[in-house]
């Protein structure tokens, strides 16, 4: 996969956990995970390449804190229309 993309979990129409998928080679899988900001647990394959950031509060989630981690990452900061179904919380 080389682009990053998010998928969000929904119950009764409300978000309630979100996934952005980092880019990864095909059929890398989370080998360890970290703790990074409120809601923000950060996947890492087994090289220890970010690959993927678990969204679990997204009541709590900023744009500017996970463009910040990103940026940490070595990422590209996306734009807020690409997290809007989170931030619609």
């Amino acid at each position: 996969m080389q682009q990053s993309y998010l998928e969000v979990t929904f119950r009764h129409g409300k978000p309630i956990a979100g996934y952005y998928y980092l880019p990864r080679r095909l059929g890398q899988k989370s080998y360890r995970t970290e703790r990074s900001n409120v809601g923000l647990l950060v996947d890492y394959s087994r090289s220890g390449r970010p690959i993927g950031i678990e969204i679990t509060a997204p009541g709590e989630l900023s744009l500017t804190a996970l463009n910040r981690l990103l940026r940490q990452l070595g990422q590209d900061p996306i734009r807020r229309a690409e997290i809007a179904p989170l931030l619609a919380a």
